[in-house]
């Protein structure tokens, strides 16, 4: 695979690393520190809880929208005195208060990654924050320095667009190009069929097996004397769940520690965002088979 000019270049940033081990100690400690809060709190950042989906990409597309807003009448109100300068100041202040949540719910992302993703996370929100700063010192220009460092205003305006813009490809990059929060069982369907995995003595009572299946690796666990099936692959960052701990009806992804129902694949702690694929299993002539799970119309 080849790679693009912008991995080569980050790839070089040997410094990305520790300050990126630095700011997941900072953010797992603030979690950690507000104990059972903290994991609820941590859920919602990643969008495991409530949203069913990463929040991080949801927020951020808010403050560059209000940042192009603003710097576009920032320019009409320096073209046209009779344009209210209030305007661009209110988009900015709208940008850097919805930038707040959406720097936190990044930095909660950032935490669970690593390597070289991590050096692309590390850039990424770096870079976010020296626009926040950049944005930040625009409106306190224009709020306490008077009228005469309006100009000043804006040129800060649009500086800190344009690294936000370039902030913007590196979080594509991130999701697009190296696959961070892209669900990693959404090209994986199943067979429509039963197949068999195995006989029944092969799967005990309280034991997390990972079988091939079609191409595709399925968890299988008997639970209460029934067995069920999920996706192997954490849908995280791809972790395989049989190698994880089994807790009760739920799975624990011995990566990043995703939870997951195995009676329906539920998300039951973040960072996963994205539940798993389940398989109906059944035993039928001394063989276990497995098919993906039916879905009604």
């Amino acid at each position: 695979m080849n790679e693009t000019m912008i991995d080569r270049l980050i790839r070089h940033q040997s410094w990305l690393d520790p300050w990126g081990a630095l700011l997941q100690r900072a953010v797992g400690g603030a979690y950690s520190a507000l104990r059972a809060p903290g994991r609820v709190l941590k859920d919602v950042a990643h969008g495991s809880r409530g949203l069913g989906h990463p929040l991080h990409p949801a927020l951020s597309d808010v403050p560059l929208g209000a940042w192009f807003v603003g710097v576009v009448a920032d320019i009409v109100a320096l073209a046209d005195h009779a344009f209210p300068t209030q305007a661009g100041d209110l988009a900015l202040a709208v940008g850097l208060v919805v930038g707040l949540a959406a720097l936190a719910t990044g930095l909660t992302d950032h935490h669970e990654t690593y390597g070289h993703e991590l050096r692309v996370a590390t850039a990424h929100g770096s870079l976010m924050v020296v626009v926040m700063a950049v944005m930040f010192a625009s409106l306190l220009l224009r709020w306490f320095a008077g009228i005469g460092f309006h100009g000043l205003a804006v040129a800060l305006a649009i500086c800190g667009l344009l690294l936000a813009l370039a902030g913007a490809y590196l979080g594509g990059h991130l999701s697009f190009g190296i696959g961070t929060a892209v669900n990693r069982n959404a090209f994986g369907e199943g067979p429509d069929e039963y197949l068999p995995v195995g006989r029944p003595e092969d799967f005990p009572e309280g034991q997390a097996r990972a079988v091939p299946v079609a191409g595709l690796a399925v968890l299988i666990v008997r639970r209460q004397g029934r067995l069920f099936g999920i996706s192997d692959t954490c849908s995280h960052a791809g972790g395989p769940l049989h190698e994880g701990e089994l807790k009760g009806d739920v799975v624990i992804c011995p990566w990043h520690g995703s939870r997951f129902c195995i009676r329906d694949g539920g998300v039951r702690r973040g960072p996963a965002t994205f539940g798993q694929p389940v398989f109906e299993v059944r035993e039928e002539g001394g063989l276990v088979e497995v098919r993906r799970a039916r879905v009604l119309d």
